[in-house]
């Protein structure tokens, strides 16, 4: 990880030594209220430098417009249009406070590209509405308008991600948390928390109950003590988050901690006994007291079929018309470099158990099946990686300009025809071959409720760097928390990936 992270904790004292007399532990304590003061100092700038960005942003935004409307129409709208360009970029910033986009702790990607859109949306149709109403056309022009719509739509989301970066490098973005869990639970809370660093919740103690009074270490995060310990240590950092992951304990002793943390701090969050349900889906509800969970399964509802369709005939015909110059250039490379077709097809699974030619740029040379069965009778390391990955880290079959289109994904481009043909989407999850059905166990019955996607949740979480239990296990969830939001974040990671070409070989 490139931020540091601190890790503290406060052992259980008696009543008696509440006031101790040692130089040495008057200091310590001196230090925590030291270190927490200028933490909590340094986290009150995340804030007014998000809205500072956006600021600037919206300005830009503007300026960029007026520059193109000037540009396609050879005039500038009129002086008292800046009146509705302030009011714009008011309006937009109040929303974006009022949806909690500042500093927007806790909150998935998937989750914040969609309130930002959102807002967008709103903003300028209250704006155009206005604009309407005072029959301001002539001055605040629609094209004006729909140029400004249209910036701050695409690009404000990718500002707001390079913002979080900047503020993560200099140690100011995320708050600390502390995390009170039992067992395989905890673990997994803050290795999630230590990946995903957009979440913006940063575990600075980790309490598990299961281990002894000599404490232990939890993923990295100093782990020690009782509840009391770990309000403790909460309190005297000020840290104004807790995250109780005891999804096994009794639910009347969850309440009783709950209400306990309840008292000292303002956010108090629990993870339920609802490990794999979907998560982006959930709604609560509140029967007369009795509290309940509503879980929606997106993949079964009818319009957002229509719409991922829609987005993926409206995707793959773009990309076959903008790329179509180096479809051609590398058809001729591959052509060139070594003998045999240029296109490679292989039998793959797709959706409701629908066999159907995954098509792809030959990397391979012809011989490639010979190369591989004499590669592993002859190397029984390589067998046993080949049965477990179902591929090789350095497998000679590859060819040079193969092992340059794999390591870019550029191989996978002929799949836009499966695209167009329905046969795959261009998100989804991993396309996989009637040998892999058994490893998929339970979890196939989700992967048949979906095409297999041409870029997908396990490709931008590692690619091939991760196990194969790893990516079943993201096949998972996107099937279960699929969203047009997750959609579009997992194409926005997978430019990033095959432009920094991490993880795939």
């Amino acid at each position: 990880m490139e931020d540091s992270r601190e890790a503290t904790t406060i052992t259980p004292q008696s009543p008696s030594t509440s006031v101790s007399k040692r130089p040495n532990e008057d200091a310590a304590r001196i230090s925590i209220f030291s270190e927490s003061s200028v933490r909590a100092m340094r986290q009150k700038l995340v804030v007014p430098i998000l809205v500072v960005s956006d600021l600037v942003l919206a300005a830009l935004f503007w300026v960029l417009a007026f520059v193109l409307y000037d540009t396609l129409t050879a005039g500038a709208p009129s002086e008292s249009a800046i009146g509705l360009v302030a009011f714009n970029t008011i309006v937009w910033i109040a929303i974006r406070a009022l949806v909690g986009l500042y500093p927007g702790y806790g909150l998935s990607p998937a989750e914040e590209l969609r309130r930002q859109t959102n807002v967008t949306a709103t903003t300028f149709a209250v704006t155009a509405l206005l604009v309407l109403s005072f029959q301001a056309g002539d001055r605040f022009p629609v094209l004006l308008l729909s140029l400004a719509f249209l910036q701050q739509l695409l690009l404000a989301p990718l500002v707001r991600h390079l913002v979080k970066w900047g503020l993560r490098k200099r140690e100011l973005w995320g708050k600390p948390v502390v995390v009170l869990g039992a067992g395989g639970t905890g673990e997994l809370l803050i290795r999630t928390l230590e990946d995903e660093w957009g979440l913006g919740f940063k575990p600075v103690g980790g309490f598990d109950f299961h281990l002894d009074q000599r404490g232990g270490v939890v993923e990295g995060v100093a782990s020690e003590g009782t509840v009391t310990d770990a309000l403790s240590l909460a309190r005297k950092q000020r840290i104004d988050t807790v995250v109780f992951a005891m999804p096994h304990i009794h639910h009347e002793y969850v309440a009783k901690f709950v209400d306990i943390a309840s008292r000292s701090f303002r956010h108090v969050l629990v993870v339920p006994n609802m490990i794999g349900m979907p998560a982006s889906v959930v709604q609560s509800r509140d029967f007369a007291g009795i509290f309940a969970v509503e879980i929606k399964h997106n993949l079964l509802d009818y319009w957002s079929r229509i719409v991922k369709r829609g987005l993926d005939l409206l995707g793959a015909a773009v990309g076959v018309l903008l790329m179509s110059p180096l479809l051609l250039a590398i058809a001729l490379l591959i052509k060139l470099s070594s003998p045999g077709p240029v296109f490679y097809k292989q039998m793959r699974l797709g959706s409701i158990g629908r066999h159907f030619y995954c098509w792809k740029f030959r990397t391979m040379y012809s011989d490639a099946t010979q190369i591989l069965t004499e590669l592993l009778q002859s190397h029984p390391n390589l067998r046993e990686e080949w049965e477990r990955e179902h591929k090789l880290r350095n497998d000679p079959r590859i060819t040079l300009i193969g092992r340059f289109l794999r390591k870019s994904s550029l191989d996978e481009l002929p799949q836009l025809w499966n695209v167009l043909r329905g046969e795959m989407s261009l998100v989804g999850p991993r396309p996989i071959v009637d040998a892999e059905v058994p490893k998929y166990g339970e979890v196939y019955e989700l992967y048949r409720r979906v095409g297999p996607g041409m870029t997908g949740l396990w490709q931008v979480s590692g690619r091939s760097e991760t196990t194969y239990e790893e990516r079943v296990a993201r096949d998972a969830y996107y099937v279960r928390n699929w969203s047009v939001w997750l959609d579009f974040v997992i194409l926005a990671r997978t430019v990033k990936i095959i432009i920094l070409r991490v993880g795939a070989y």
